[in-house]
């Protein structure tokens, strides 16, 4: 018979193990959420610094108003309220470039240029050049830097001090971090404006500093927002919207004629 190995869950008729941990005798009662998902992802029990900044992100992340995930969600309840699931799995699904997915975005930009830059700069004024360098070099090559700029924000994202400030009083400012700060900086330098940090962005760079898997930064986005979006289901479920969404839609349509889409082939 083949062994399947894991240190995650594990049963047997009378005990449940977790982490090496018995579950309902060390772990039920006794570890956070928060702690426990940092945990299960690394396998590496987390310091209660490291959980005060993990979970911080998670508070910054799990709700942002009516954007489009949380739209979805309510829509899709609206229409199948039979499927919670469901609806958390619509809003869920939309966690990409523009929305949520900043947070791997850019911890991933600031991981490989911290990689590149080979010896990590020591002062501001050596971050603030490496940081300079790499703005310009997006700049040039027409691409935008993950994590700066946002579209309600436009004078600050309050969330991006706040969580500059924690990562600090834990100790926790490690090189993603200070790279993201003196981007923050610097890029009017080069942009000719000043744009603000965002949450996602700032979020991306702390849990790349906790040593947190890049390809799972999404991930621990959208275990934030599942929080948010059951917490716009319960006030749908209170204060319904959804349906006035959807007819502000339907009953305001115009019928136009057809825009063909250029292209294809003639016979």
């Amino acid at each position: 018979m083949p062994e399947y190995r894991t240190a995650l869950g594990a049963s047997t008729r009378d005990r449940i193990t977790l982490l090496g941990q018995d579950l309902a005798a060390d772990v039920m009662g006794s570890v956070g959420f928060g702690e426990l998902a940092f945990w299960l992802a690394t396998q590496r029990r987390p310091t209660p610094s490291q959980t005060r900044v993990f979970e911080a992100v998670l508070a910054a992340l799990a709700d942002h108003g009516f954007t489009p995930t949380a739209i979805v969600t309510r829509l899709t309840y609206l229409s199948a309220p039979d499927s919670v699931q469901g609806a958390l799995a619509a809003g869920l699904l939309g966690g990409g470039s523009r929305f949520l997915g900043v947070t791997e975005d850019c911890g991933r930009f600031l991981h490989d240029v911290l990689d590149a830059a080979g010896e990590l700069p020591t002062d501001d004024a050596g971050w603030d050049a490496l940081a300079l360098a790499t703005v310009s070099a997006q700049r040039a090559a027409r691409r935008f830097v993950p994590g700066l700029g946002h579209h309600v924000h436009k004078d600050g994202d309050p969330r991006t001090p706040r969580l500059f400030t924690i990562a600090a009083e834990e100790g926790l400012v490690g090189p993603h971090l200070e790279l993201f700060a003196a981007i923050g900086r610097v890029h009017p330098q080069v942009l000719g404006k000043t744009l603000p940090l965002n949450g996602a962005g700032v979020s991306g760079a702390a849990l790349a500093d906790l040593g947190l898997p890049l390809e799972l930064l999404r991930g621990f986005a959208l275990l934030a927002r599942t929080a948010g979006l059951i917490g716009q289901l319960a006030e749908e479920l209170r204060h319904p919207v959804a349906n006035e969404i959807f007819l502000s839609v339907d009953l305001n349509n115009t019928s136009v004629e057809p825009d063909p889409y250029p292209g294809g082939s003639h016979g």
